[in-house]
């Protein structure tokens, strides 16, 4: 934090910290309803609100470049010449950033013909005559020269670390200069890419930092050329001129013609009226309640989008009735007043029973006792049939089974459709009574996933955006998290009636928005024939669960307690110190580049501290004999943290087996993912990884592991979707792909005599080209040079020229269309595909070439599943299907169905899709999943 000072003035760079957002969440960019990108404000906006927060600053200014030419352009027309346009994400959200700042009621500075960078330094210099202390808040390097005692950088943190500020002495070290002024000099000998700005070739930045120590400034260095050396000499000899042209581009104008007036820098209160209307223009929730302290509404004509058209308009075909207030505040159940009823007695339940057994559709929650639907109690039952009307049923802990019994004629009814919100949830819990539910069942969270894909799903956030209802917090009923929180159980049914009935209610409101979209050609099927027949699978997967060896846990546990050790006291050796924790990235970075001095150009963090990541220690394996050494220790480390010594803690006390949890609204590309715990990142790529999978084993000796996957499905799906000769036939042949690969690629004629290298090369193409790897991403893989890398890429195509073609075509069709589709029609909306930015747009190709292929996977295993699950039912088999792992299934066998499950499960896995290119399955059958994999 920046000491007080009656006189304490922050000006911002605009857009230096715009674009610092909104790159901060290129990975993960924030969309609203109306599918605009909000990175660049949200990010904008958290930075200033923190400043005013921690700095509390008493005079304030936003600077922004002028839009007209500046004068460094017109004395060298190549200045920033090689800067991308402007994001359009960021474009569109300039006019909205302003009005956050007005808002602020914080003063904007702009002067035609300068840059941000000469206003702010001129003002800093006007203020520190004034008696200022100024802080320059901005991330770029160029304002070292500005500093001075009273003049700061105020770089804003990143990732969660805090601000830094720097002054003088951190300049100097920094920047290795005597006075910061020689910043410029630093600037003008090594050039600024990003400016382009050249500087004098053959110097760099440490280069720079030496020359100007010696010489004092670039005029300094020039006079002197002669006692330079070699190449160095030549280059400062014949590139003077343009030396002395980048010190000038890199030296920030101190006389812009602008007044400074600090009256009108006084930092004011914000106006709460313009705060509101521009966060809920752009849907800053919960940036609105930090603020304003107070709920915002999102009016429901903002709903999600759902196909973009060629401008990245919202198309979406949806009936949203708008309950907006005059006042723009969404309606609560004391608005709306419903009629919602508490039911207690049989007599009742029979009337609601005859009631919704005349219903087309109804909509049912379960009241849980907590959120885990196997280790928890029924309290209650929701069910609602008509917009404004509920009922709860109160299920006393004694008499539950038998009242839910009571429901069976609904539950079991083969033609009222039964609507939730995670319906897997409910049919879980209703499950542990002996519940079954059959018939048409429609859940809208996976509805809305399947259309929106990449938004939010959860109910309250739903119901206020498509509704512009805020439902009852559950909160108001037990509290707010932590160990005095209560739950339903310990709740009067009095208490909980609105609540729960609410919840069907808004449910039953929702799905009858959200079925005119599923309703569509491209959904309509994946959604009734796929994910919903998929709930009840997950359900009985996740119910049956997997037995676990936890003795063998606990003694895999001790072994590697052992290794552990021994790495460690060999580790200490190598570094030839014993004092140093392992553990702590900063004293092993020491360790290692300090003491050791591995790497004369060890990368460092942000916090200044070395880096130790897997990746820059991968790079560094032949560097020194300890890294290895301490791969390994990591990787075991965690291995036994977060599986050995975690998994048996896990184990349900009920059954004694462990149960993961499926989530089919999670990846944008359709796969499953695993939770509480995940199985499917348990690490298998090295021996000890392996070892772990001897763990799961079946759930009694009348049983085995049969465990069967899919082989190379992906690399089958491209070859199919590209409909690429060559590969096809390397399929159909039943060859190694890879080493056929290999062959066509180095034109081995004998697949026989390629080589151990060469088929490793293959397969990283193989593989990297779904992921849109290019030269230097396979050049760092395999360890060669960029050259030879494209040289095998370029080969590659040459003999699968469909794949390229297929690539292209992808990304054509995802520019005309917004989207891009799988085999069963999922589709992944791709809004930056049009993008001027290069970064933004290749993320985007990249994934219109990989979401068909991962999404077919996902497709394959899912119909898969389906089909296998309906045969096994068939034929009433006492085996179990348990887990899904990528493209790998797993399951308990009855030792007396062996043939029987193995036969069912190759031939419904193989048959899941016609594809040109036949699927290949394999699998085992043994003691343990280790084995049967």
């Amino acid at each position: 934090m920046t000491p007080d000072h009656p006189k304490k003035l922050f000006l911002l760079d605009a857009f230096a910290l715009i674009y610092r957002a909104y790159y901060a969440f290129i990975k993960n960019p924030r969309i609203n309803s109306k599918g605009q990108n909000t990175s660049a404000a949200f990010g904008f906006t958290n930075a200033l609100l923190d400043v005013i927060k921690k700095e509390n600053p008493t005079h304030i200014a936003v600077v922004f470049d002028s839009p007209e030419q500046t004068n460094r352009v017109s004395d060298f027309s190549e200045y920033k010449a090689n800067r991308e346009e402007m994001p359009e994400d960021i474009r569109n959200m300039l006019e909205p950033i302003k009005a956050i700042i007005e808002a602020f009621d914080i003063p904007i500075l702009i002067k035609p013909g300068f840059e941000a960078d000469d206003i702010i330094g001129t003002i800093a210099k006007q203020a520190e005559k004034a008696g200022f202390l100024t802080y320059m808040m901005t991330p770029d390097k160029d304002f070292g020269q500005l500093v001075s005692e009273n003049i700061f950088m105020y770089k804003p943190g990143r990732g969660g670390k805090p601000a830094e500020v720097w002054g003088v002495p951190e300049i100097k070290e920094k920047f290795g200069v005597n006075d910061p002024i020689q910043v410029i000099d630093i600037l003008g000998l090594w050039g600024d890419a990003v400016d382009n700005i050249p500087g004098i070739p053959g110097i760099g930045e440490k280069t720079s930092k030496v020359l100007i120590q010696k010489y004092g400034s670039v005029e300094g260095l020039i006079a002197h050329a002669h006692e330079l050396k070699g190449k160095q000499k030549e280059n400062v000899i014949n590139f003077a001129e343009q030396g002395l042209m980048s010190k000038m581009l890199a030296t920030i104008i101190l006389d812009v013609p602008v007044e400074f007036d600090e009256s009108t820098l006084i930092r004011t209160k914000s106006d709460p009226d313009k705060v509101r209307d521009i966060f809920t223009e752009l849907e800053f929730k919960n940036m609105a309640k930090r603020v304003l302290g107070e709920e915002i509404i999102i009016p429901s004509a903002s709903a999600p989008a759902g196909q973009l058209d060629l401008f990245g308009t919202p198309q979406m075909e949806m009936n949203v009735s708008a309950h907006e207030t005059s006042q723009g505040i969404a309606l609560t159940i004391a608005d709306t007043k419903p009629n919602y009823q508490l039911v207690v007695s049989a007599e009742k339940r029979k009337q609601v029973l005859d009631l919704i057994l005349q219903q087309k559709t109804v909509c049912f929650d379960t009241e849980t006792t907590g959120l885990d639907a196997l280790n928890c109690d029924i309290v209650g039952l929701a069910i609602s049939y008509q917009k404004g009307t509920g009922f709860y049923i109160a299920i006393p802990k004694t008499e539950a089974k038998a009242i839910l019994e009571e429901f069976n004629p609904f539950f079991e009814s083969e033609t009222i459709e039964k609507v939730a919100h995670n319906l897997k949830y409910d049919l879980k819990v209703i499950g542990q009574y002996g519940i079954e539910v059959k018939g048409p069942v429609f859940d809208t969270m996976i509805a809305h996933y399947l259309f929106n894909p990449e938004g939010k799903h959860n109910m309250d956030y739903l119901s206020e955006l498509y509704l512009n209802y805020k439902p009852v917090s559950i909160e108001t009923l037990i509290g707010k998290k932590g160990k005095n929180q209560l739950n339903m159980g310990d709740l009067e049914p009095e208490k909980i009636a609105d609540y729960a009935c609410e919840d069907a209610d808004v449910t039953l409101q929702l799905k009858e928005i959200f079925e005119k979209e599923i309703n569509k050609p491209h959904l309509k099927d994946l959604f009734y024939e796929m994910e919903m027949p998929l709930v009840e699978i997950l359900k009985e997967m996740e119910t049956e669960g997997i037995n676990l060896d936890v003795p063998l846990l606990h003694t895999f546990s001790k072994q590697l307690e052992k290794d552990l050790d021994h790495l460690e006291t060999k580790i200490k050796e190598l570094a030839g110190m014993s004092d140093f924790n392992i553990d702590s990235p900063k004293q092993l970075g020491e360790v290692l580049f300090d003491h050791l001095k591995i790497d004369a150009k060890a990368k460092k963090t942000k916090t200044g501290q070395y880096s130790t990541s897997e990746d820059t220690l991968q790079k560094l394996a032949e560097k020194h004999e300890i890294i290895p050494y301490i791969l390994d220790y990591r990787s075991l480390k965690k291995l036994k943290s977060t599986y050995v010594d975690a998994f048996p803690a896990l184990v349900n006390p009920k059954t004694g087996r462990i149960h993961t949890h499926y989530m089919q609204t999670i990846a944008a590309t359709g796969r499953l993912s695993s939770t509480n715990p995940n199985l499917q990142n348990i690490p298998i790529r090295t021996e000890r990884g392996r070892e772990m999978r001897k763990t799961f084993i079946p759930r009694n000796k009348d049983f085995l592991i049969l465990a069967a996957d899919y082989s190379q499905i992906e690399l089958r799906i491209i070859a199919a979707l590209a409909e690429e000769t060559n590969m096809i036939q390397a399929f159909k042949d039943g060859l190694d792909i890879h080493a056929a690969t290999a062959a066509k690629v180095f034109g081995v004629a004998d697949i026989k005599e390629v080589t151990a290298a060469q088929r490793r090369s293959a397969k990283a193409v193989n593989f990297g080209i779904i992921y849109g790897q290019s030269a230097f991403g396979l050049a760092q893989n395999l360890g060669i040079p960029r050259k030879e890398a494209k040289a095998i890429i370029d080969s590659y195509f040459e003999e699968y020229p469909k794949i390229k073609t297929y690539m292209t075509k992808e990304v054509e069709f995802a520019r005309t269309h917004g989207y891009v589709e799988t085999i069963m029609k999922r589709r992944r909306y791709l809004k930056d595909i049009q993008s001027n930015n290069a970064i933004v747009r290749g993320f985007a190709e990249r994934n219109a070439v990989n979401a068909p292929i991962q999404g077919s996977a996902a497709d394959v295993i899912k119909i898969a599943m389906i089909k296998l699950h309906k045969a096994m039912k068939k034929a009433g088999l006492k085996s179990k299907m348990l887990l899904q792992v990528h493209d790998e299934l797993v399951f308990d066998v009855a030792k007396d169905e062996q043939e029987v499950l193995a036969k069912m499960v190759k031939e419904n896995m193989e048959s899941a899709v016609q594809l040109s290119v036949p699927l290949d399955v394999a699998y085992n059958i043994a003691e343990n999943w280790l084995d049967a994999h």
